[in-house]
């Protein structure tokens, strides 16, 4: 089977197509550097030609509201387009736990990518996920409020990327559900919480403050905003064991 993975070569990208070629699929990992941009439409006709599967996990250059809208809705139309030229026959798009109930501009924007997916009329699946393990460090920078990091105590429950990988990987493989299939990591804690747990780990001495009217990427959190409501897989790598594996890497 032929499965282009567009973003073949970050942080799901390449775990993914890892996966898939073990299993002795034919997979074309695609990105920019590749010769394959969804932004201006290059190399689309040609990776997608006789693909059974797209995977896209690209993600926007830019976060500014605009930007990150343009960037989802420009290259929605042209890989949907490409993709339904060449007979794909299933779409499987990465996306984000409670962005129909978190108001900002890159929400908003994976919003917008979804309504593409289902109005194109290619069978599909998107998998929600919570956020991943390996942007804590991200989360805390961009929280700093002078010498302390204010998080809300919202509920939290990220996935490590060794866990997105395989259900991504699985999905592709499986029938389309038309529908989305949610995904979280096994520990759902305090936002502020598991945080201060992973600085404490890495010997990061910033404090972190419990302020329930701090923002995440400007929107703000109520106690559910972040984590599954209904039924979600889990994966099986939680923070500290995240933690250890990152430090046998290292």
């Amino acid at each position: 089977m032929k499965i282009v993975v567009i973003g073949g070569t970050g942080l799901i990208g390449s775990k993914t197509v890892a996966i898939l070629r073990q299993g002795g699929q034919e997979v074309v990992a695609a990105s920019p550097e590749s010769g394959v941009n969804t932004i201006t439409g290059e190399g689309l006709k040609q990776a997608t030609a006789g693909a059974q599967v797209v995977i896209d996990l690209a993600n926007s250059p830019s976060f500014e509201d605009k930007a990150v809208l343009e960037f989802f809705e420009t290259a929605g139309r042209n890989l949907l387009a490409a993709e339904a030229a060449a007979g794909v026959r299933h779409h499987v798009a990465l996306s984000i736990v409670g962005i129909d109930r978190t108001d900002n501009g890159y929400f908003r924007a994976k919003v917008a990518q979804e309504k593409l997916i289902v109005a194109s009329g290619i069978p599909y699946t998107i998998i929600r996920s919570t956020q991943f393990l390996e942007f804590l460090g991200g989360i805390a920078d961009s929280s700093m409020d002078g010498n302390v990091i204010r998080l809300p105590p919202g509920l939290f429950q990220p996935i490590a990327a060794d866990d997105v990988a395989p259900i991504v990987a699985e999905v592709a493989l499986a029938a389309p559900r038309n529908g989305i299939v949610e995904i979280a990591g096994p520990e759902r804690v305090p936002f502020n919480e598991i945080v201060a747990r992973y600085l404490k780990a890495i010997g990061d001495p910033r404090e972190v403050v419990r302020d329930p009217e701090a923002r995440y990427w400007g929107s703000r959190i109520e106690e559910r905003s972040l984590v599954p409501l209904g039924e979600a897989r889990l994966g099986r790598i939680g923070l500290d064991e995240w933690l250890r594996r990152s430090k046998a890497k290292a």
